[in-house]
């Protein structure tokens, strides 16, 4: 493993050596692949299109997430930011220098890439959602396939540039290795297609949503028991994060382990209260709810009130304190996104019908 990291530093200094003045849109990127911006940015652009991809791209952040943390507590993967300056195959003081940014002190275990995972699952929803749908309204002829084939083929040309792009990205600021953003993208693809194989979770109930948000839950927590048990600490990256940062300010509370998982559990649950709520079913499900404006004004305000959610700040002083208010603020973006604007916006356009009656 150590020739593997070995090498796999040798990338990140040619990566960093070469390309510096790319660092400021490396980093863009990085963050086009964080798998926060599934549930402010892609879910409630999509979700407004198609509820059948939106829900489904909710399902597949959270159990890719969830996959991902099982993973790294199984793999105990290094980050190369802080494996450098513990390994024993340098001599002496002359392990080589990585540069480090903001966003490279994430606190989990490194292996498989969360951002990696998270992007290619859900990005390989979208694509593959879009090209299903393409095809069932499309009547089959030889003109028509070729533009199939022509679709297809740049919807996959644009996957796997923006896959790419992620992975390049994350290694690049040094907080994976190379082979960790590959098995993460292959690992999420991986999820997102094996949740073609589930039943369609577009109409589970709210009891069945409780019900898969608990499990999750007690199977994660039972393992870090577990691994307690077993002589393992499960937070062990945590303290060599703090240790190595070149910066204390870029280590933050919401890049551990129990963050991601009270994250995307929370979504999971507030998603289940929005679709089976009045209010989602009187405004998306009614008449309204096919309308192009009525989509448009629910997408333009959903994007806008969620981009005030980076505002509200949870306190640190706690963990216990932290996870429990960043499971319910989680909870509200499907809430605020899937039924609580959509009603708004179906109840000014009905006062705007009325008047013009």
């Amino acid at each position: 493993m150590d020739l593997v990291q070995s090498s796999g530093v040798l990338v990140i200094q040619y990566f960093q050596n070469n390309y510096g003045e790319y660092r400021d849109f490396l980093g863009v990127i990085s963050t086009v692949g964080d798998p926060r911006n599934i549930f402010s940015v892609y879910f409630p652009l999509w979700f407004h299109l198609s509820h059948t991809v939106g829900t489904k791209m909710i399902w597949a952040a959270v159990l890719g997430d969830w996959f991902n943390l099982i993973f790294k507590w199984i793999l105990f993967g290094q980050r190369p930011y802080w494996w450098v300056h513990e390994t024993l195959i340098y001599n002496n003081h002359s392990f080589p220098h990585l540069e480090q940014f903001h966003i490279t002190c994430e606190t989990g275990p490194g292996s498989p890439s969360g951002h990696a995972m998270g992007s290619s699952c859900v990005w390989y929803v979208m694509i593959t959602s879009a090209l299903n749908s393409t095809q069932s309204f499309t009547v089959a002829t030889d003109q028509t396939s070729k533009r199939l084939w022509l679709l297809r083929s740049c919807l996959w040309t644009i996957f796997w540039i923006i896959q790419i792009s992620v992975c390049i990205s994350r290694v690049f600021i040094a907080t994976h290795f190379p082979h960790q953003v590959i098995l993460g993208l292959l690992a999420g693809m991986l999820v997102a297609e094996a949740l073609e194989l589930l039943p369609s979770v577009c109409n589970v109930s709210v009891k069945a949503y409780t019900q898969v948000t608990l499990v999750l839950f007690s199977i994660a927590v039972c393992f870090y028991l577990l691994l307690n048990l077993a002589g393992v600490d499960p937070l062990w990256s945590v303290a060599k994060a703090k240790r190595w940062c070149a910066n204390p300010d870029w280590i933050h509370l919401d890049t551990t382990p129990f963050a991601g998982l009270v994250r995307n559990l929370g979504a999971l649950f507030g998603l289940g209260l929005a679709v089976n709520s009045h209010m989602f079913i009187q405004s998306c499900k009614g008449k309204n709810g096919h309308e192009g404006r009525f989509r448009i004004m629910c997408v333009a305000a959903t994007l806008t009130s969620l981009q005030l959610y980076d505002l509200v700040r949870i306190p640190t002083n706690t963990d216990l304190l932290f996870y429990t208010l960043s499971f319910w603020k989680t909870v509200s973006i499907p809430v605020v996104v899937v039924a609580l604007i959509p009603y708004c916006v179906h109840l000014m356009m009905g006062n705007e019908n009325k008047k013009l009656v």
